[in-house]
C-alpha cells in the first residue's frame, strides 16, 4: 500500500489528512425527524482509552496508546461492547461517558473470529444500556447513525453503502459486514445504530472501497451486531467463545491484480519459520486453488484447528514452491487477560 488512498486502517495515524478531522461538515442526525430518544441512545456510548505494555505482541501494530468508544450492552453488569483491537492486551482502560464521568474498566474477552472486545465497568453511569437490534435487517441504502463517544457532537447520519463479505489482510474474514459513507474520522468502537435507535454494529475500520465492486468510495466498515448474540453468554462467563480458535499462519496477505500477495509475516510466527516471504503470491492450499483471500482463509481454516499443517503453493520470482506452515493458535502470541 503505497499511497494514503490505497489504505485501509484501523487506525487513525496517517489517515486523518483525507478525513474531516472533526464531523462539523457531515448530515447530523435530527433528534426531531427520529422515532426514538437520540439523546437517550448516544449516552450508552463512551469514550474510551487504553494502554498496552511495551513488550506486547499488539504493540509492534497497534502502539501502546489506544483511544475510541465503547457501548454499554448490560448496565447491571457494567458490560461494554467493543473493537477488539483496542483492548488487545491492555492492562488499563478507562471510559468516559458523556455526562464527563470517568471510571476504569477491565478487559472480559477479545474474540477473534468476531472481532469483538468485551470490557466490564468498576462503576456503571447512570445511563441505559443501548438495546441490540438485528444487523441482518440492515440493507444497502438505508440511514443510520455514527455513534462514538462524545453524544450529539460527534453523531452524524451515514447511509450503508454496502453489506457484503469483508476479507482483511490480518487473517479475519465475516460472512459479511456493514459499510457506511460518508466516513467517520473516530470509528474504532464507535455505535452503528439503527433507525429504531438500536445497535446495529460496532466500528471497526476506516476504508477507501466501501461500495460494492471495488468501487474507490471512503467509508467505514462495522461488525454486525448478529454476530455476538451466539457467542455473547461464553465471552461473559468464559472469556472466551466455545467455538473452537481457527488455525493461525501469522501472515499478512492481500489482493492486488487478481493475485493474492504477502505482504509480510509475523517475525517468529508459523509463517515465516516455515520461509515464507514478502511478496510470495499464494496459489493454493493443499491440492486447492484459491481466487480470492477469503477463498483462501475459507480452505486454511477448513484444514483443521491450530496445530494443523497447512501447505501453501505459492509463486517466487517465477518458480513454484510448496511450504508446510505449522499452524498455531494466535492467542500464544498475546497477553492474556487477568480474569477478575
Amino acid at each position: 500500500m503505497s499511497t494514503i488512498e490505497h489504505a485501509n486502517g484501523h487506525r487513525p495515524d496517517g489517515l486523518l489528512e483525507v478525513l474531516n478531522p472533526g464531523v462539523g461538515k457531515v448530515p447530523r442526525p435530527d433528534p426531531e425527524k427520529l422515532g426514538f430518544d437520540l439523546d437517550r441512545a448516544l449516552s450508552a456510548v463512551a469514550s474510551l482509552q487504553a494502554k498496552a505494555p511495551e513488550d506486547a505482541f499488539s504493540s509492534s501494530y497497534l502502539g501502546t496508546e489506544r483511544q475510541g468508544s465503547a457501548v454499554l450492552i448490560d448496565a447491571a453488569e457494567g458490560l461494554y461492547l467493543t473493537i477488539g483491537y483496542l483492548i488487545s492486551e491492555v492492562d488499563n482502560i478507562s471510559l468516559k461517558a458523556v455526562t464527563g464521568e470517568v471510571t476504569q474498566a477491565h478487559v472480559i474477552a477479545y474474540d477473534y473470529a468476531t472481532g469483538f472486545g468485551l470490557i466490564r465497568a468498576v462503576r456503571t453511569p447512570d445511563v441505559a444500556a443501548l438495546e441490540f437490534g438485528a444487523s441482518a435487517d440492515i440493507r444497502e441504502g438505508q440511514t443510520a447513525i455514527v455513534a462514538p463517544g462524545g453524544g450529539r457532537g460527534m453523531a452524524i447520519e451515514a447511509r450503508v453503502i454496502s453489506v457484503r463479505e469483508f476479507a482483511g489482510y490480518w487473517e479475519y474474514m465475516l460472512d459479511y459486514a456493514i459499510f457506511t459513507t460518508p466516513p467517520h474520522p473516530h470509528w474504532s468502537g464507535a455505535a452503528l445504530i439503527d433507525g429504531g435507535g438500536r445497535l446495529a454494529g460496532i466500528g471497526s475500520l476506516f476504508v477507501q472501497d466501501a461500495a460494492r465492486d471495488n468501487e474507490s468510495l471512503p467509508g467505514n466498515m462495522f461488525v454486525p451486531i448478529d454476530f455476538l448474540e451466539p457467542i455473547y453468554d461464553d465471552l461473559r462467563t468464559k472469556g472466551a467463545s466455545t467455538v473452537g480458535p481457527r488455525p493461525w499462519l501469522g501472515m499478512y496477505a492481500m489482493e492486488a491484480k487478481g493475485h493474492i500477495v504477502v505482504t509480510s509475516v509475523t517475525s517468529g510466527g508459523p509463517a515465516e519459520q516455515a520461509g515464507l516471504e514478502a511478496g510470495d503470491v499464494i496459489l493454493g492450499v493443499g491440492d486447492r486453488t484459491v481466487a480470492t483471500l477469503g477463498d483462501c482463509y475459507r480452505k486454511v481454516w477448513a484444514l483443521g484447528p491450530p496445530g494443523v499443517s497447512v501447505a501453501l503453493h505459492v509463486q517466487r520470482d517465477g518458480d513454484s514452491l510448496t511450504l508446510v506452515v505449522q499452524s498455531t493458535d494466535r492467542r500464544s502470541f498475546m497477553k492474556q487477560p487477568r480474569r477478575h
